[in-house]
């Protein structure tokens, strides 16, 4: 009888102690001065923004008149709404005389819906690429049908930081957003969304809108009370921030330290709920309040989190990404961090329903679909918009999107706001206090680190004992892992000498020294 082999071992290093977390590096290192001047106004650009003549609102008036009568559908148009974007007309239903069951002709209201129906034949009647029909329009008893300007105008970030409704928020995390159908300012407050979701096509304005906000939270904070953390994986768009003040360290570009970031961002969330339960502190405000009046100097930060390509952090490590923006989202609201999320594929493999049950105010620009708009927003709409800064902006407390038109932000002005604030603050902290994570666990994976993996290896190790075969999908099911870390722990178990080689057409590999041999 031959003797059975004995079980595969795995070589470990001698047991060491843990090292110390490192020591993060203090928000302000450098005291600023009391005293700072904030930045001008002149920094910013001013436009003029066109919009159609009374002329081209009679005519188009008079086509949507003439083009429901023809369908026998009486209406009057009754009020309109220029904004930079589109012109909203709102028409009131009239009513029809129909024959009733005792041959006598009665009045029957038009139906909203049937108005809605002819979306198609008004776009072609009015010879426009496309048209939304709002049926009806939130608060007031009329259908917006909103057509497009021949041009569009141009929402600079100083129109709406000079209204009076950005100016009535008067929050630190006050931003502007752009202007609705009515050419009226949007703004909303950061601190009661508290993290937003952004999502749209190539070149429909989303990274515009992200560096709008950057801007208008450095245009009304200190860079002691307000600090940002910039993730750009497409390397071109948030790069411009970098020598900003408010900006921890620099913008982070590479895949394999966005991981960590993000890790370091949890970290930071949960030592400062330390601080609060060591103060009997319940908000970041509180304890600011508490620690102020002995030490000014340990006061916390806002912090601003602004990831420009969600899709590409899915794709290297969704498991892990997702949890780690899913648990930042549930608890970091008190402690005054919060998550601003873009992505060019808002399909669900990216925005998962985790995901969007934390992030309750979304913005959607133009999709390629209406699958894409339901998914960000759960209903269409956002299929028929324009591209070039037209959104959706769905608050956390309403129930129906707004159509805004986005402001926009040059290169220019986002360099003289910069070069304004360094000027202000010489030899301000450039390292970020995520770097002594980099250099003591930089053998360690996008999110996990090399404990975990030596952990998860052993468990492997251990299931072989009993399989004469196994594959990357049995170890996601037992290890309940993601099949990219499946796939490693296979490799190194074949480095190991303890599977066999692939098998043809996905088969199981073989298992050496196992039950079979």
């Amino acid at each position: 009888m031959q003797a059975q082999a004995p079980p595969p071992v795995i070589a470990r290093q001698p047991s060491q102690p843990p090292a110390p977390p490192p020591e993060p590096i203090p928000f302000s290192a450098v005291p600023l001065p009391g005293e700072m001047e904030p930045p001008p106004p002149d920094l910013l650009d001013t436009a003029e923004s066109p919009g159609l003549s009374d002329a081209e609102v009679r005519e188009k008036s008079r086509i949507i008149k003439e083009t429901l009568a023809q369908f026998g559908l009486p209406v009057e148009v009754v009020e309109v709404r220029r904004g930079p974007t589109v012109t909203q007309f709102g028409v009131a239903p009239g009513f029809t005389e129909r024959t009733g069951p005792n041959g006598k002709r009665r009045p029957h209201k038009v139906r909203v819906s049937q108005i809605a129906a002819l979306a198609d034949d008004l776009a072609l009647a009015l010879a426009a690429p496309s048209l939304r029909v709002e049926a009806p329009v939130p608060g007031r008893s009329v259908v917006g049908i909103e057509v497009p300007n021949e041009e569009i105008g141009l929402v600079t970030l100083r129109s709406v930081m000079e209204s009076e409704m950005f100016q009535a928020l008067s929050t630190p995390l006050a931003v502007a957003l752009g202007e609705d159908v009515a050419g009226s300012p949007v703004a909303a407050d950061l601190g009661m969304m508290p993290h937003l979701l952004i999502a749209g096509t190539t070149g429909s304005g989303k990274s515009v809108c992200i560096k709008a906000i950057a801007t208008c939270l450095a245009m009304t904070n200190r860079p002691d009370e307000l600090r940002m953390v910039m993730i750009d994986p497409k390397m071109v768009e948030l790069v411009r921030f970098n020598g900003l003040p408010h900006l921890l360290g620099h913008t982070e570009v590479e895949l394999d330290r966005i991981g960590r970031v993000l890790r370091w961002v949890a970290h930071e969330m949960d030592g400062r709920y330390k601080k609060f339960a060591a103060t009997g502190a319940r908000h970041l405000d509180d304890y600011n309040y508490k620690v102020g009046r002995r030490d000014p100097e340990k006061r916390l930060p806002r912090i601003v989190v602004l990831i420009d390509e969600l899709a590409d952090l899915m794709m290297l490590a969704p498991e892990e990404t997702e949890r780690t923006i899913c648990r930042i989202a549930q608890m970091a609201r008190a402690t005054g961090i919060h998550l601003v999320v873009a992505t060019q594929r808002p399909s669900t493999d990216v925005v998962t329903g985790l995901i969007k049950a934390n992030f309750p105010a979304r913005i959607s620009f133009a999709t390629a679909s209406q699958v894409d708009s339901r998914v960000i927003l759960d209903m269409p709409g956002a299929e028929t918009l324009l591209g070039r800064g037209d959104m959706l902006y769905l608050a956390a407390d309403a129930g129906h999107p707004v159509r805004v038109q986005g402001c926009y932000v040059s290169e220019e002005e986002i360099g003289r706001l910069v070069d304004f604030w360094r000027s202000q603050t010489p030899g301000w902290p450039a390292e970020p206090p995520w770097e002594p994570m980099m250099r003591g666990g930089a053998e360690g994976g996008a999110i996990g680190g090399k404990d975990e993996e030596d952990d998860l290896l052993e468990q492997a190790v251990q299931l072989l004992r009993t399989r004469r075969t196994i594959s990357a999908s049995y170890l996601q099911r037992r290890l309940r892992v993601g099949y990219p870390r499946a796939a490693r722990l296979m490799e190194q178990l074949e480095e190991m000498g303890l599977v066999g080689p692939p098998e043809a057409a996905g088969r199981p590999r073989r298992v050496i020294g196992g039950e079979s041999d």
